[in-house]
């Protein structure tokens, strides 16, 4: 099967977060191992999960990026913009896990809290709207 070449790289960044999913797993692991409670930091739970979820979510990106009839550089662009949010969301759950500072990181979030929830939910889903519209214009039209 021969796919397009935005799909094979995105597909690729699904299988490269889902690598880091399992080394954060071995991390989470270490930590529930040497807890007194046999809990991990929640961020480090949150980071492992929120990895694995990302990753299966990547994988399904990719489907519609092959299917849609957007052009390339569209194509790229929206799935792009997703997994960077991706990639940048479970960098900070990496932060706030090493950190060990919070459990709650909307507790006293900083001013810029709000900028940056704008920014995901608009890369995120604005991302996905452009490629499920490009999937409905080639593929049910």
């Amino acid at each position: 099967m021969i796919i397009r070449t935005e799909t094979a790289w995105v597909l690729f960044f699904a299988g490269l977060i889902f690598l880091w999913a399992l080394i954060l797993g071995v991390w989470k692991w270490q930590a529930m191992t040497t807890s007194p409670d046999g809990l991990a930091h929640p961020y480090v739970d949150i980071a492992h999960r929120a990895a694995l979820l990302y990753s299966f979510a990547t994988g399904l990106i990719a489907w519609f990026v092959e299917l849609s009839g957007w052009p390339t550089a569209v194509n790229a662009t929206a799935a792009g913009a997703i997994i960077a949010l991706f990639v940048v969301t479970i960098a900070n759950y990496i932060r706030l896990g090493l950190q060990r500072e919070t459990d709650n990181q909307m507790r006293n979030p900083p001013p810029s809290m709000r900028f940056v929830l704008a920014a995901l939910i608009l890369g995120e889903i604005g991302g996905f709207g452009v490629l499920l519209v490009g999937f409905a214009i080639e593929q049910l039209a």
